[in-house]
């Protein structure tokens, strides 16, 4: 009975995980299929009656080589890198490409183009229900123009833009589009405008960019102005403007989305150890951001509920073999006395072999000593002059034998010292082999 309430409560904690992991992977924001309030859905039909549904393309990967010069690219909100090279090419062919973005990952291409972030008055001269991080974006006029003339495409039919949480822009070679205005009635003033919104030429095509893809989800659309602003900007992408007329397709990228081959060709080697760094880098700053993908926690979570699992059925049922008492235990020989145990320590893998070595010649030395009637103190060098003298050793075998005594010597050193072993195997057995020749002669 109490192993099933164990069982019971593990299952209970891995459901408990299980659920907590599929909650967490909710959609983002900003995506196209999402009609919830913060989705995009609205932006996308509004793209397809624009435009026609056959030239509005959603895709997650953007193929490059599919593109011409008659085609438009909009991102919204990327949070992957976009290859500023290959974009540089597509609009120095007449390619239009749309950046609307605040705090994803759409920086790096901007800066590419000398177009930096810039944060909005403190205290904008118009917010919506006093709430400054919600400003009221109006368009930018050319100075000297008259109201009504001298603005962008995009902001012809346009008075008001609400945003949320914007950003503004540095544009030393663009165009304002829309912009923020300070209010002149805070301390100090505020008459400064920040742009939201810019366009700019890049040879044959167009930048624009927004520091703001909150205008543009479907909450903010119920706004006069922001829709009118969207419509402006698609067809501003998708049809061009009267200096260039055009009929292409609209790319729509939401969020992450990857880059495939080259524009114009396949892609170079170098440009695709580049973006695979690229993505690399942006998936690194992403983790660091905000933590491990939903997916893997839901991995993680799977794989601890079915570990706890495993170990609940296996646990309750597992079994010990019994161990006899340390009294009862055979003593192992190289624990014991006598030739077997002195033996089994010599032969141990982790005995080092110099301790075999000194083992050999001290049988030797007593050998060699109790055969010439000395005293078993008497070195191994002056043994061997007595054998030679008396004419048992021939000099090649003396001249062996005395460098063996070498090395018994230097092995005798590396233990007092503690030493790391220098005796090869092949040293130990041409010991071996000498003293067994030694002994068999002095004994016959």
């Amino acid at each position: 009975m109490m192993t099933r309430c164990v069982l019971r409560r593990w299952l209970a904690v891995a459901a408990s995980a299980l659920t907590l992991a599929f909650a967490g992977a909710a959609g983002a924001a900003f995506e196209l299929a999402d009609t919830s309030w913060e989705g995009c859905s609205e932006l996308l039909g509004m793209a397809r009656e624009l435009l026609g549904t056959e030239r509005v393309i959603l895709t997650a990967t953007l193929d490059w080589r599919a593109l011409t010069s008659n085609d438009a690219v909009l991102l919204v909100h990327p949070t992957s890198p976009l290859d500023p090279d290959e974009a540089a090419a597509f609009m120095k062919a007449g390619g239009r490409l749309g950046v609307i973005d605040d705090y994803g990952s759409g920086d790096r291409l901007l800066e590419h183009f000398k177009l930096a972030r810039r944060a909005l008055p403190l205290h904008p001269s118009q917010v919506l229900r006093g709430n400054s991080a919600l400003p009221v974006a109006t368009p930018a006029y050319e100075p000297g123009a008259a109201q009504g003339l001298g603005v962008h495409p995009t902001v012809v039919d346009v008075s008001l833009v609400v945003l949320n949480h914007a950003t503004g822009f540095d544009h030393p070679n663009l165009t304002p589009v829309l912009e923020v205005r300070g209010s002149r009635d805070v301390s100090g003033g505020e008459p400064d405008a920040v742009a939201v919104a810019v366009a700019g030429q890049v040879d044959k095509g167009r930048l624009f960019a927004v520091g703001d893809p909150s205008a543009f989800i479907n909450l903010m659309l119920r706004y006069p102005g922001n829709r009118a602003f969207a419509k402006g900007v698609l067809r501003y992408l998708g049809d061009g403007d009267a200096n260039q007329p055009r009929r292409g397709r609209l790319y729509v990228l939401v969020n992450d989305f990857d880059e495939a081959h080259s524009f114009g060709g396949e892609t170079p080697l170098r440009t695709a150890i580049e973006r695979a760094l690229r993505t690399m880098g942006a998936g690194l700053r992403e983790l660091k951001a905000n933590g491990l993908p939903w997916w893997l926690h839901t991995v993680a979570a799977a794989f601890c509920a079915l570990a706890v699992f495993a170990w609940a059925v296996r646990a309750p049922m597992k079994l010990y073999a019994a161990r006899l008492p340390r009294f009862a235990r055979e003593v192992p020989l190289a624990g014991q006395g006598g030739i077997g145990g002195r033996l089994a320590v010599l032969a141990a893998p982790g005995t080092a072999p110099e301790l075999a070595l000194l083992e050999l010649r001290q049988a030797l030395v007593e050998s060699l000593a109790a055969q010439l009637d000395k005293p078993d103190s008497t070195p191994l060098d002056a043994l061997l002059q007595g054998l030679r003298a008396s004419g048992a050793l021939d000099e090649p075998t003396f001249t062996r034998a005395s460098r063996i005594a070498e090395t018994m010597r230097e092995a005798e050193t590396t233990v007092v010292r503690g030493a790391r072993s220098k005796v090869r195997r092949a040293q130990l057995l041409d010991a071996a082999r000498l003293v067994e020749e030694l002994l068999g002669r002095t004994i016959t």
